[in-house]
């Protein structure tokens, strides 16, 4: 049982050792063990799920704003191998947006109270856009990989010892509990934080001004409903993403340029 142990390890570090990659613009080192094939194919194959599911908007007023504005911003993502597609989901009642691996971009109509002007919708796509061209995805996939396959190789460690079995069930919940919390929400935000200064950066590009971002945001988090805090969301709190936003915008604005 030791030496399946340790070979388990070994295999372990050898694939946290040769999965290292960077984030575009932040220079941050990622965690990514799954190729750029697996991952567009994984983001075409979802988009294709929520259509069997969503109303799609094609001809209002709003689905024309997603389009020019997403196509002006995927214009300055440097990703031409991305097959971007920008979708508005008739939903009212959920303001949200997404973008899958490979450029698919959802908008869902919900989001349009808040994002009340180009530049404001300009915000929310390029935090979107973001997240894809930095493969958050993919760097998800990866670290709960890695997570699930550390709580194996320590389940292989306890099944050597004197435990009942519900003792171990108890330790291997704990366990995956405390990884959730430790290690990929906060991962998450992360992200979260990473995607608002690429999504800055790609909006002042296309020449939406960097500043809307903040009266997007001020007007989302003052929408009613209970927020969970945030050592238990996958999202900032809204007082910290909107300080975090304001100590980021003079970087973006030496890309903008008013068109």
């Amino acid at each position: 049982m030791r030496k399946v142990f340790i070979l388990c390890s070994c295999l372990l570090l050898v694939v946290l050792a040769s999965a290292c990659a960077k984030a575009p613009y932040t220079g941050r080192n990622q965690f990514i063990v799954i190729s750029e094939s697996e991952e567009l194919a994984l983001g075409q194959q979802t988009a294709r799920e929520v259509l069997k599911t969503e109303k799609r908007d094609t001809t209002s007023d709003k689905a024309k704003a997603v389009e020019r504005v997403g196509r002006r911003i995927a214009a300055t993502a440097g990703r031409d191998d991305f097959d971007w597609e920008f979708t508005t989901i008739l939903k009212d009642d959920t303001p949200n947006a997404f973008c899958l691996p490979g450029g698919k971009v959802f908008v869902y109509t919900g989001i349009f109270p808040y994002a009340r002007t180009d530049a404001e919708l300009a915000a929310v796509m390029g935090h979107e856009i973001g997240h894809a061209i930095a493969r958050h995805g993919a760097e998800r996939v990866s670290t709960t990989l890695a997570v699930q396959t550390g709580t194996a190789v320590g389940m292989i460690a306890l099944s050597g010892k004197n435990r009942s079995p519900l003792t171990s069930a108890a330790i291997g919940t704990a366990f995956g509990v405390g990884a959730k919390v430790a290690i990929l929400l906060p991962f998450s935000r992360t992200q979260e934080y990473e995607a608002d200064r690429v999504g800055l950066i790609l909006m002042a590009k296309a020449g939406y001004d960097p500043h809307a971002a903040l009266t997007f945001w001020d007007a989302f988090a003052k929408q009613p409903g209970t927020k969970p805090p945030e050592f238990l969301s996958t999202h900032p709190a809204s007082e910290n993403r909107l300080a975090t936003l304001r100590e980021l915008i003079p970087e973006a604005m030496e890309y903008y340029h008013p068109r």
